[in-house]
């Protein structure tokens, strides 16, 4: 079984930099594509970048230029580095992991973004 946790959320300013981890555990062969993604209670739940095993990123629109993804392959992390925040950014965030034909989510950390 594989678990996910992420850590890294908190309340900051608008204009302000927060930084995401997401650590992977148990029975862990290799990892294809990590990503984080986002929902808010008036928003459905969108992606904001994935990474794949090899480096390749893709981000959503709204985060290119403020947010990047990255992840250590030795310790079977995914971060996510976001700067310039702006209060719409404020959602859960969640990480995921494919393993193989499955898709393993974490719980998510929140992070808020104040006006």
């Amino acid at each position: 079984q594989v678990q996910l946790v992420e850590s890294g959320g908190g309340l900051v300013q608008a204009g302000g930099s927060l930084r995401l981890s997401c650590t992977a555990s148990g029975r862990i062969f290799s990892i294809n594509f990590m990503g984080w993604y986002r929902q808010s209670p008036r928003k459905q739940r969108e992606v904001v970048a994935v990474i794949s095993s090899d480096g390749v990123t893709s981000y959503a629109d709204s985060v290119k230029g403020r947010f990047t993804i990255s992840r250590d392959n030795a310790e079977n992390t995914v971060y996510l580095q976001m700067n310039s925040l702006k209060p719409e950014d404020t959602a859960v965030y969640r990480c995921n992991a494919i393993i193989g034909a499955v898709t393993n989510w974490g719980r998510g950390t929140q992070v808020t973004v104040s006006s």
